[in-house]
C-alpha cells in the first residue's frame, strides 16, 4: 500500500475536476467500462471493441481529463 499524498494543488485540481467535470460514479463507471471492453478485445482478438466503441471512446476521454488533473502534460507549454 502506497502512503504517497496528493500536493495540495493537485488535491485541490482533483476536487475542482470531480465538483465540475464528472461526478466520481461516473469516473469509476467509465474507468470500469474501458477495462472490461479492453480486456474483452484483447481476449477475443479485437471483436468485442467494435461493439462498445462509444463507451471506449467517452472512457478514453475521461481517463485522459483525469491524468491531466493529477500530473498536468499536454497543458504545459
Amino acid at each position: 500500500m502506497s502512503t504517497n499524498t496528493f500536493s495540495k494543488e493537485a488535491e485541490t485540481r482533483l476536487l475542482n475536476f470531480f465538483n465540475t467535470k464528472i461526478d466520481p460514479q461516473d469516473m469509476a463507471k467509465a474507468i470500469r467500462q474501458v477495462n472490461y471492453i479492453l480486456a474483452l478485445g484483447v481476449m477475443r482478438e479485437h471483436e468485442t471493441l467494435q461493439n462498445g466503441i462509444d463507451n471506449l471512446e467517452n472512457s478514453f476521454f475521461w481517463l485522459n481529463e483525469l491524468a491531466e488533473v493529477l500530473n498536468p502534460y499536454l497543458e504545459k507549454e
